[in-house]
């Protein structure tokens, strides 16, 4: 089971990839999206969550995705056929840090994606390059909510904390407009659908050959999770638009 699989399952009760309930994420979309018609793009969308929400609630939007996964963009193409957006969607498979567009974007998504940028800063980067003027970006980025342990540092990373992040956010050029910091129970519904899912779904195959992986995977993330980062972990949702203009 590649990791492409693994993601494909774990997330399929929680289909948004990060750690924010359905009220947020509608939250988020109506601060960063325009009005009217409007072009709106994801860096790294995986299975097309956002852009899914985002065509079906605002008709005159069109939008395009870019990820690596092919089978995550063939299962975003299905989705988008049976909520009838499809006419509307475009997605390239694609490294995102390299993708480009002959017309820019009112709203540029990257959330939970900075590390195929190589950080946040070099994420929103990209994001400016492809931002229409007026627009706004929206970006979802890891913090440390207190003092990580050096496992912690090893698993998530060297991240900083919510006052330092949106200092380096500002000192960058970029205002923010709007921002939701996850609750513990948005953080907490996540990892636990997370691992549940992966956990049911080699429960549920016991004689597939990638059910023990999967089940090992699930119990060494929940482990992780309650034991290495549960108490210090947060998550950032910021609604962006750069200083000058």
């Amino acid at each position: 089971m590649d990791h492409d699989e693994i993601s494909r399952h774990a997330h399929a009760d929680h289909p948004i990839a990060a750690p924010l309930d359905d009220d947020a994420v509608r939250r988020l979309l109506e601060r960063g999206l325009p009005r009217g018609a409007g072009r709106v793009l994801d860096l790294g969308c995986g299975g097309g969550e956002w852009l899914l929400r985002a065509l079906t609630a605002w008709p005159g939007l069109r939008a395009e995705g870019v990820d690596v996964s092919g089978r995550a963009l063939d299962d975003a193409r299905r989705a988008a056929r049976r909520l009838g957006v499809d006419d509307r969607l475009e997605l390239h498979r694609q490294d995102a840090a390299t993708f480009t567009a002959p017309h820019a974007f009112d709203l540029v998504l990257c959330v939970g994606a900075t590390h195929a940028f190589g950080g946040l800063l070099p994420a929103l980067a990209a994001a400016r390059r492809h931002l229409a003027p007026g627009g706004r970006v929206l970006v979802g980025e890891g913090f440390w909510d207190g003092e990580p342990s050096a496992e912690a540092v090893d698993l998530l990373g060297d991240l900083d904390d919510l006052p330092v992040t949106v200092d380096r956010i500002v000192a960058d050029g970029w205002t923010p407009v709007h921002a939701h910091v996850s609750t513990r129970q948005e953080l907490d519904a996540y990892e636990w659908a997370w691992t549940g899912s992966l956990a049911s779904w080699a429960l549920d195959r016991p004689a597939h050959p990638d059910s023990a992986r999967a089940l090992e995977t699930a119990t060494v993330h929940r482990t992780e999770w309650l034991r290495g980062y549960r108490d210090v972990f947060g998550f950032v949702s910021l609604v962006l638009r750069p200083t000058e203009g």
